[in-house]
This record gives C-alpha cells, structure tokens and sequence, in this order.
C-alpha cells in the first residue's frame, strides 16, 4: 500500500488534481465548472511524460574520481615532487660511494728573483746548463693535469643522512595520497551536491506544474463566479515561490555541475528524475561502535603524515648529533706537471688516509643539535595534536550519521503521513469540506518533506565518505556503496 501511494505521488496524481481543481471552492450545492480542453490537455501531457519517460542511469562516481586523478594538475604536481624527494636518497648514497674528479691547469708566472738575470745562469755562458733558461728569464709557463679519489671509510653524519632522505620519500608519498585522499572527497561533494540539487529542481519542477495547474483552474473557476479571489491569490503565490525555489535550485546544480567538470574534466547528466520511493531506503548500520572507530585513526593519512614529519625531525636531530663524531677518507691521487722549466716538471703519486676530529667550532655542533631536538619535540607536539583532531572528526561525523539517520526515518513516516493529508485534503475539496488553500498547504509541505529527506540522504552519504577517510579507509568500494545508496530513491522505468 505504501509503495503504490508512492508511485501515485511520482505520477503527481494529475487525475485526482484535476478532479479536486475543477471541485467547487466554497459551496457544495454549486455546480463544478468544466475542466476545459486546455486543462485536460495539459493533464494528458503531464500523464504521457510521466509514462514514457526513460530514467537515465547515474554517473558513476568511481569513474569519475578515477578521471579527476588523470586531469587534476594539483595531484600531477605532488607527483612530480614525489619523485624529486627520491632523488633525496640517491644523493645521500653518492656521499658514501667514491668521489672521482680530474682537472686540468695551466699557469704562466713571472718574477724577478735569485736566479733572473744572474750571469752563473745565463744559458748563452757555456758553462752554464742550458736548462737553466726559464729561470734566468724569470718566466715559466706550466701545465698540470691531476686525478684525484676521495673514499669516506667512516662517516656516521652521512650514513644517517640515508635514514632522513627515506624518512623525506615516506613524508612525500604521504603528501600524494593526502592530495588523492582529497581530491576524492572533493569530487564525492560535488557529485552528492549536484545529485540532490537535481533532484531538487526535479521536484521543484514538478510541483510548479502542479500548481500552474491549480492556477489555471482557479482562474478559471473565478471567471465562471463559483471561485474565490483569495484561493486564486494563494495559488499564485505559492506558484510564485516554486519558481524561485526552482531558480535557486537551478543554480544549485549548475555550480556542482562546474565544480564536477573543473575537477574532472566532464559534466556529467544526472537527468530530470524526482525522487523516487523513500519508503524501501536501507541504510547500512555501522559495524562498529565509537571505540572501535576511535581505534582506527591511526590509520588516518594527516596522523601518518604528522608521524613522517616526526621521524624526519628524530632522523635530522641523529644526523645533528653525528657532528661529535670523527670522520675518516682515503684519498688517492695522481698528478702530472709540464713546464718549460725542467726542474719544474713531475710526476706524483699519492695515497693517504686523512683522520678528522671535530674539537670545537665555536658551539656550532651543540646549537645544532639543541635545534633538532626542540624541532623533533614540536613534532611530537604537532602529532598528539593531530590525533584530537581526528578523534574529534570521528566523533562529529558519527553524530552527524547518527542524527541525520533517524532524520530521514522521522521524513519517511512524515512523508507518509502528509501524503494521506493531501490524498484527504484533495477529497475534502472535492465534498467542500476543505478548501484549495488547505490543498496547496498539504502538497507544499509534501514536496518539502521529500526536498528534506534528499538533502538529509546527501549530508548522509559525504558524512559516511569522510567517516571512512577519518581512519584512513577510503577506497572505491565506498564509492560504489554511495553509488548504491542513492540508486535506491532514483526511480526506474
């Protein structure tokens, strides 16, 4: 019984409308004007649209996050820092590996000492060695090339420098699925945004039909002089104000819509379709009780987040402390020098191991580490903070489940109830013993119950979203549950 009462408010019940518009408003004794071709007409149409029309399917949401995560530029730029931060880790590793380097000079020098301009060395004198002539002319001019190899054999600074470039990485992947875990829910609003304003203008449509229905019969009943002035006003009032409310709802889905098609590249249809039956709307239950749920926010990405940032801070303040330590490197080198000066020229060979302690640098090392520890102290800070935020998001959103589920248990019997109302009010015209205003009072409040229980399912279906997302747990399963939610109130053909 409660379904088929349902199908008769999908269908607008044109019949009984047009019986009850066409009723006399004031006395029962006077006679019912006709209805008129042009109203019957309009009943006809009204009655083929409902019939024929095909509902469209929904889109789906699932897709359509999928191709906000192809088209945003914010997430393809988080993706490119991701891989930035990795090449953090290749360059901590290369100050481990052997440091390889040549080079390459060349040097022209003139001074005026010793041996510039000394007869004993005058290479035109023939005792004197003829190799002797750079320096006697006080000009050399050489050539040196030179390979060098640097190995650190200890180094704790560095090694731990390892550890932080992969505690940066874990913070960067972190930072990416914070920018999907986002994006996701911003698509997820604008999709449930553009489906309830849809809905909305659906049945604001709808009720603007109705009441330009009422309109003409009120007119039409005043011409004929068995209709009152007062009950024509009120239907043009409350016609006035459907279209306004549809106006607005209009708006309503032409920004989802935008939103939608900025974030994905697509706009999507969602159809002219009203809400379909409320009476067989199932919500899941929760499995889980808040303690359970509060149990979860570990899992939460800004919690992990927070926790990156503190291993990060504990891994600097290691790499800060290892600044006490010696550091130990072999270097090899091998260097060839050519010159016009022949007691110039060489070739060296060398190979050393060099030892360097640190022993004091001015209170640098200690400022540094006393900085790394109050940095990785703020961390912790940051963390503990974190965590009550999110129990705090998990304890809102459970509220919000929990308040807004009995809401729509409450609108399914309200929307029962004033559809006996109107079904009643519509047969008391019919006897004059109601009049329109007592008709339109009912089917307003009606098709206003039923703008509630969307709305109510809308702020339902993001919370249950965000729950999931609170403890980390989002994923396209939950989209696909939203997607079964709403396709439970779409009417089918």
């Amino acid at each position: 019984m409660r379904r088929d009462r349902s199908r008769r408010l999908v269908a607008l019940t044109p019949l009984a409308l047009a019986v009850a518009l066409s009723a006399q408003a004031q006395e029962p004794g006077a006679q019912q004007p006709p209805a008129g071709d042009e109203a019957l007409s309009a009943l006809a149409e009204l009655e083929a649209a409902a019939e024929q029309s095909a509902q469209r399917p929904l889109p789906q949401l699932p897709l359509l996050v999928e191709r906000a995560m192809q088209n945003d530029v914010d997430l393809s730029r988080q993706r490119y820092e991701l891989q930035a931060s990795e090449r953090e880790i290749d360059k901590a590793w290369a100050q481990l590996k052997p440091q390889l380097s040549a080079s390459a000079s060349y040097q022209y020098q003139q001074g005026d000492n010793y041996y510039t301009d000394n007869p004993s060395y005058d290479p035109s004198n023939e005792r004197v060695d003829p190799d002797n002539e750079a320096r006697y002319e006080g000009t050399t001019r050489d050539t040196l090339w030179q390979v060098s190899l640097s190995q650190p054999l200890f180094s704790l600074e560095r090694w731990r420098g390892v550890d932080r470039a992969e505690q940066q990485v874990d913070a960067a992947e972190l930072d990416l699925a914070l920018v999907e875990r986002d994006l996701a829910l911003s698509v997820s609003e604008a999709y449930l945004n553009a489906f309830t304003a849809s809905r909305k203008l659906a049945t604001l449509n709808a009720q603007q039909e109705a009441l330009d229905l009422q309109v003409r019969q009120a007119q039409r009943a005043y011409e004929l002089g068995v209709g009152d002035r007062i009950n024509l006003l009120e239907a043009q009032s409350r016609f006035d104000q459907a279209i306004a409310d549809a106006v607005q709802a209009e708006n309503e889905l032409d920004d989802a819509l935008s939103e939608l098609e900025r974030l994905t590249g697509l706009r999507p249809d969602f159809g002219e379709a009203q809400l379909g039956e409320v009476d067989d709307v199932s919500l899941d239950e929760l499995a889980r009780d808040e303690q359970e749920w509060l149990a979860s926010i570990g899992n939460n990405l800004d919690v992990l987040r927070a926790q990156a940032e503190q291993a990060i801070a504990r891994s600097d303040t290691r790499v800060r402390r290892s600044g006490y330590y010696p550091e130990l490197n072999l270097n090899l080198s091998y260097s060839d020098r050519a010159s016009n000066d022949p007691f110039r020229e060489s070739q060296d060979a060398r190979a050393s191991v060099q030892l360097e302690v640190p022993i004091y640098r001015g209170g640098y090392t200690t400022a540094n580490v006393e900085q790394g520890e109050l940095s990785a102290m703020a961390a912790q800070e940051a963390l503990d903070n974190q965590r009550n935020l999110t129990a705090q998001e998990v304890r809102s959103r459970l509220r919000s489940l929990n308040g807004n589920s009995r809401r729509m248990e409450a609108l399914q019997q309200a929307i029962e109830s004033s559809q006996l109302f109107l079904e009643a009010a519509e047969r008391g015209e019919q006897l004059g013993l109601r009049d329109l205003v007592d008709v339109l009072d009912a089917r307003s409040s009606l098709y206003d119950q039923r703008i509630q229980f969307i709305e109510t399912l809308g702020r339902y279906a993001q919370d249950r979203l965000a729950l999931e997302a609170a403890i980390g747990n989002l994923g396209t399963d939950d989209l696909q549950q939203t997607m079964r939610l709403l396709a439970q109130v779409v009417p089918t053909d």
